[in-house]
Order: structure tokens, then sequence, then C-alpha cells
């Protein structure tokens, strides 16, 4: 029954590949289910019910992703984005609507990204986000991997406590002596060691040893196994739309849209050339991987979540093998299977403090650093003796690690400095349309938020 829904030897690959593969994706996004109710019980929503919202959405929208597309790229809510819905979205719409409003800031929030996931899904029937897949050229696809390898390890740096917080030079080197860093060095060696070995579940194998290494030495603590589902009635439908429409918040429908588009697109580009998914120019199933993630959007968006979108976490999932829907089937169900398991989902998924009050992940930052790794193998692939072409995929490449850990502002800066340059050099009838039209657009949007 499986190989007829995922053909898995049309993909080479196995079931037992697939489930490690999809505990491997698990593991290395499992920290989203606590940082999204942190974030969000920031603007007043209720920190148990975002928690269970978060692994609902998470597990609807894997599902869909592997029944719809077959691809093991896992979805959940996004990162920076629900740093804006919570720090800069919410604050907007209280000052906006004032103390006595009838509705919560954070009920308007969800209506924009509802009415933005509905948006998308027309997006995806008419098939425009596919011909954006399809303008966007070979050297700046490879970017876009290299640039999501390169923001994965730098935050796998960052949670290790490797790389740290300079007021001078903005980053510098951490205590290596520190017990968290010290736990990170032990689970990247373990990881690597088995990856030259060519020993299958490295990465997850790796976390395990973490895992195991921080309750022997006190920085993973034991918190039990099963506890009570909470209550998902504080967010459960609980979303504005009559706010969301007024016309002071369509600039938050248009934020929301517009940052999930090109996160989606970015990662299915990136994860996909990785997966080696990408055929002549062409992602096979870009039209049902793209409705996966705008419907996902909108069913967060209900349950009381902020924007869904393809995780970039996915490619550790495909580097331990992981070709098909199978492997997000498995992942969508451990994420199910958290609501039950939230403690011993916490001891390995959340953090550890430092003295300096910085919280830190050492058992899951090593599979990141490795990840990084795999992705660069794009790099290869770029023509860096065109400087048409070598310019605007290092910009690709660089902004996205070191601008905010966005997608989106690589993928903006590759598209504008490609147009400009192709031009430049007398070639712009080698730049697709959309390319100048998103170009043009994401100028404007700089020009607007300025």
């Amino acid at each position: 029954m499986l190989e007829k829904i995922f053909k898995l030897k049309e993909h080479g690959t196995t079931v037992k590949t697939e489930v490690v593969a999809g505990a491997t994706t698990f593991m290395t996004m499992a920290y989203i289910i606590f940082v999204q109710p942190a974030i969000l019980s920031q603007c007043g929503m209720d920190f148990n019910a975002v928690m269970v919202a978060t692994c609902l959405a998470s597990a609807l929208a894997c599902f869909a992703m592997a029944l719809l597309a077959n691809y093991p790229i896992a979805l959940a809510p996004a990162m920076g984005h629900n740093v804006y819905f919570a720090f800069v979205a919410c604050p907007m719409i209280a000052a906006m609507m004032g103390e006595n409003a009838a509705v919560k800031p954070w009920q308007v929030a969800l209506g924009a990204i509802f009415i933005s996931g509905v948006v998308f899904i027309g997006f995806s029937f008419l098939g425009i986000r596919e011909k954006i897949i399809k303008a966007v050229p070979p050297s700046l696809r490879h970017a876009i991997a290299v640039g999501i390898g390169l923001m994965i390890a730098l935050v796998g740096f960052e949670w290790s406590g490797i790389t740290t917080a300079n007021p001078s030079i903005y980053i510098s080197m951490g205590k290596l002596n520190s017990a968290p860093v010290l736990l990170s060095l032990f689970g990247l060696a373990v990881i690597s060691v088995l990856l030259v070995l060519g020993v299958r579940g490295a990465i997850l194998i790796g976390i395990a040893a973490g895992t195991m290494a921080g309750l022997i030495f006190g920085l993973v603590k034991y918190q039990g196994i099963a506890s009570p589902v909470p209550s998902l009635a504080p967010t459960f439908f609980q979303l504005s739309f009559k706010g969301a429409l007024s016309l002071g918040f369509l600039e938050l429908i248009f934020v929301f849209f517009f940052l999930d588009l090109f996160d989606t697109i970015g990662t299915l580009i990136g994860v996909g050339e990785k997966a080696g998914f990408i055929k002549d120019d062409h992602l096979p199933r870009a039209q049902q991987a793209l409705l996966s993630d705008a419907t996902a959007t909108v069913a967060g968006s209900l349950l009381g979540t902020s924007t869904v979108t393809s995780y970039v976490e996915s490619a550790a999932g495909v580097s331990q093998g992981g070709r098909t829907g199978l492997t997000n089937v498995v992942t969508g169900l451990l994420m199910l299977v958290a609501v039950f398991f939230k403690p011993l989902v916490a001891m390995i998924g959340s953090g550890c403090q430092t003295a300096e009050g910085v919280y830190l992940y050492p058992v899951v930052a090593p599979a990141l650093i490795v990840v990084g790794c795999m992705m660069m193998s794009c790099v290869k692939k770029i023509p860096w003796d065109d400087y048409a072409e070598a310019i605007p995929a290092f910009l690709t490449i660089a902004v996205m690690p070191f601008c905010g850990f966005s997608i989106t502002e690589g993928i903006a800066f590759g598209f504008i400095s490609y147009a400009l340059l192709k031009t430049v050099a007398g070639k712009s009838r080698e730049v697709h349309p959309l390319i100048y039209i998103f170009a043009g657009l994401f100028i404007l949007r700089y020009i607007l938020t300025a």
C-alpha cells in the first residue's frame, strides 16, 4: 500500500529510510512546538492553546504535502513570521484600534493571515507561483539552496553557543569550555564520524547521543513522558475577518502574503535542488506543493497560530535519504504525538539557559550545522566567472543568513541585482519578465517600509 501511494522504489528509497528521515526532520524542527507559543503569548495569546494549534497545524500541513505532492518537505509556523506577528503586526493593530476595541489585536492578525492564505490558494490554482519558480534562473536557484544552508548552519552555531553575540564585531567565538558548547561539539563529532563511516540515520543517532549525554551531565532535564492535552478553545476559530478587512490593515494582508510567497518558493527551490527534484528547470507537482502550503496557512489561522510554511529543516530529512511524502507522514505523526508527550518532546527540543540568560539548544544544534554543510554542494554549480550571474548569486547567499535569517530578503537582493546587471550587460532577453516585475515589487516594498 505504501509503495502504491508514495512510489518508494521509483524514488530509490525504502520504508526504513523514510521513517528515519521523517524522525530526523521532526527532531530538527521540534523547537517550534515551544518557541511558537513563547512568542505568540507575548501578544496575549494562550500559551498552551498555541502549542496545540502549532502541533495540529503542522501535522495537517505535513499530511497535505505528503498526499498531494509526495514531497518530504515538512511545514510548521514560520520563524520570522511569528516575530512579525507578535512584535510588529499586533502592536500596530492595537495602536490603530485603541484600548476599547471589541476584538483583540491577535484576532485581527489571524484574520489577515487567513485572507492572505486564501489569496495564496487562488494563486496556486492560477499557476502563478509555478511560473515564478520556473522564472528563477539556475544560478539563483543554486544560490538559494546555498543561502538556506548557511542560514541553517548559522542558527546551529548560535544555538550551540559556538557563536555568540559581540557588541563590537556583532558575533564572535563562544566559550568553548562551557558545558552546552562541549555537548554540541560532542554531538557534532558523533554525527560527523557516523557520516564518514556511511552509517544511515547519522543525524538522528547523533541527536539521540546528545540527548543521553545531556541527561548524564544535567544539561537536559528529564521532565516525564506524557501529560494531559491542553485545550485549544482559547484560539480555535478566534480570528476576526471584519477587522482584518478594514482599510488600515490591508497592508498586513499584503505583507503576510508576500513573506509566505517567497519563503515558500525559496524553500521549495532550495530543498528541491538538494534532493534532485528539479528537472529541466521545473519542479514537478509544484502546484500541489504550493497548494499544500497555502491550505496550511488557512488551517493554521483557524486553529490559532501564525503563518504555516515549508520548513528549511526538511533538508535534514532529505540529507538522510528522505525522498517521498512518507517522510512527511512520519514527521506529521510525531507532531501529533507531541501533543500527548509534551514533556518528552520538551526534553529534546527545549533549550538550556546560560549564566548570561541566553537560551541554547545543544542537542539539535549539531544537526543544523551538518545540514548546512550538506547544502553547500550547490555552490559549485554557480558560474562564478560571469559577474552578471555571480554577484546576484552571492548576494542571495549572503543576505539570507546575515540580514535577519530571511529567505525572502535573499531572494529580493538576488532578483533586483540580477535584473539590473543583466540589463547593464545587454542581456535583458535572458531575464524572465517575472524577474523584472518582482524586482520592481521588492524595490517598492523597501521604499514603502523604509
